[in-house]
């Protein structure tokens, strides 16, 4: 039988139940321990999710010896605290998105990995899903030419609420980090990660985060991303890839479940596919097999890179948080 990886889950909110039951979709993984700070929460899902153990404190969870990756459910204001201690505790680790709060985190992040030999991923979802997987091979067979164009919106209509994890800066809220870190990702997937030239426009909240923002990324090959999040309104949530012979569109590309091929005097080509968090959840698995102890597919260095430009576009529009070192 193959061997089964033992997840721990730290962090016991939104994210992490649905990142449990997608879980469930893999024979070789199993819903192992889970841990918060508050040990009822813990008891609660573990009855609700199914886990074999519950921890009433992080500490507990990453030095349970049967915990072989820590999956970081908790806000992005901790997840370098919460990599770093899992890490230190000798866990391999999927930590969601975003990486961490600034560059500086998610350096120390990866160095850390990287000394101690262990496995380290964001957990960006939009990575691994089959009509992304799909669209990158349309591209990369050359089926829309070169990409000159690509744009991408996703925004949200949140209530203002200085107390919510959204609004509060203490806990590195607004959009850029929430939700324009897919659009990021999305064109450092296909334009690269190395803009020639970025410009930034915010719009800042009474808590002093960003309720919207918009980027506009210069590349030296000549192409141009529109990039655009928002948490004060809801907006058309796609993205549009402009090619020298055709597009490709998703609607709500972040959890893409369809994308459409359009060429001139050719009939649009669909392909659908489900979503999931599973699919990260797999690549863990198969990374841990072979061996390896960083992704092909999302490596930290990409990661590094996209943080990178979330620092510059904060210090563009003076978006600062607590534990930043610029």
């Amino acid at each position: 039988m193959a061997a089964i990886t033992r997840f721990g889950i730290l962090g016991c909110g939104n994210i992490a139940r649905i990142f449990s039951a997608d879980l469930k979709r893999l024979p070789s993984a199993a819903l192992y321990a889970c841990g918060s700070r508050s040990l009822e929460k813990a008891l609660a899902f573990k009855e609700k999710e199914g886990a074999e153990k519950a921890y009433g404190s992080y500490e507990e969870l990453v030095n349970d010896p049967d915990v072989d990756v820590v999956y970081i459910a908790s806000p992005h204001s901790h997840h370098s605290e919460h990599t770093l201690l899992a890490l230190e505790a000798g866990k391999h680790v999927l930590c969601e998105k975003p990486v961490a709060v600034n560059l500086h985190e998610a350096r120390l992040m990866a160095e850390k990995a990287r000394e101690k030999n262990l496995f380290l991923m964001e957990a960006m979802w939009m990575r691994f899903l089959p009509v992304i997987n799909k669209v990158e091979k349309w591209i990369e067979e050359g089926l829309i030419g070169d990409v000159l164009r690509l744009t991408a919106d996703l925004g949200f209509y949140f209530p203002f609420d200085p107390a919510s994890r959204l609004y509060d800066p203490d806990l590195a809220g607004g959009a850029l980090l929430d939700v324009g870190v897919y659009p990021l990702h999305l064109a450092a997937l296909f334009l690269g990660t190395d803009p020639v030239d970025m410009k930034v426009q915010s719009c800042m909240s009474r808590t002093g985060v960003d309720e919207q923002t918009v980027l506009t990324l210069k590349y030296a090959r000549g192409s141009l991303a529109v990039l655009s999040c928002a948490i004060n309104c809801n907006t058309h949530c796609e993205t549009r890839i402009d090619g020298t012979r055709g597009t490709v569109l998703m609607k709500e590309f972040w959890k893409a479940s369809e994308a459409t091929l359009m060429i001139p005097g050719s009939e649009p080509v669909k392909y659908s596919a489900r979503p999931g968090y599973d699919y990260q959840a797999g690549e863990v698995i198969r990374c841990l097999a072979a061996g390896r102890t960083e992704s092909r597919i999302m490596p930290l260095d990409e990661s590094l890179a996209v943080m990178k430009m979330v620092d510059e576009a904060r210090e563009q529009v003076g978006l600062k948080y607590k534990n930043d070192n610029f």
